[in-house]
């Protein structure tokens, strides 16, 4: 009896050291979901929740993307999961749908600089990840879409990854057939791209 007791009050501590871990909320579209992959844990972001137990950093990790996800959804189900969570830290990762479907850039702006300001307002940092997407559009647009993440990042004084795609996109045996997601070999490559912006802004 004693013993079980015993394995009980330790598993409650347990689940509370849990509880009580500061949580980086990822909040994102199908770049963070996994998709494609056989399991979500073979993402950047379950990737991410095993490097920061391996070098000793006392977060936990909510994975809260949604893919097909636009930044105006985003922003409609954000408080939520804010409230849910209540997170120290939110890497945004949201804007290749809206650019996937040529919505209109001032939008997806504001909609980028509200979800940063409500993060701001429920006392988490943000980590912005630019994106870039096919010319599918022409030029302008795709430019002024890339433009979109720096000048965000700029006007909000939030740290930014400039592409979050940038050692895989142009390696065809690290996508996917669809050329637009990253596969299974591809996400260390994701994890050390947001990893080297991570990482100042983390505390053990």
């Amino acid at each position: 009896m004693n013993r079980l007791l015993i394995v009980l009050v330790l598993s409650l501590a347990g689940i509370r050291a849990h509880a009580d871990a500061p949580t980086i909320l990822v909040f994102g579209d199908s770049l963070s979901a996994g998709y494609g992959l056989a399991h979500i844990d073979q993402g950047w972001v379950g990737m991410l929740r095993e490097k920061l137990k391996s070098e000793g950093y006392g977060y936990q990790v909510v994975n809260a993307s949604v893919s097909g996800e636009t930044t105006a959804g985003g922003l409609a189900r954000l408080p939520r999961a804010l409230e849910m969570h209540h997170p120290k830290l939110v890497i945004l990762e949201l804007g290749a749908n809206d650019g996937l479907r040529a919505l209109p850039i001032e939008q997806m702006r504001a909609n980028l600089g509200d979800m940063v300001d409500e993060t701001v307002r429920a006392g988490a940092r943000v980590l912005l990840l630019g994106i870039r997407i096919p010319p599918n559009y022409g030029p302008e647009y795709t430019e002024k879409f890339y433009q979109v993440f720096e000048e965000v990042a700029h006007a909000k004084a939030v740290p930014r990854v400039p592409f979050l795609l940038a050692d895989v996109a142009l390696e065809p045996g690290l996508m996917q057939a669809d050329g637009l997601h990253p596969n299974e070999q591809g996400q260390p490559k994701l994890l050390a791209t947001v990893w080297s912006a991570l990482k100042p802004l983390l505390s053990k």
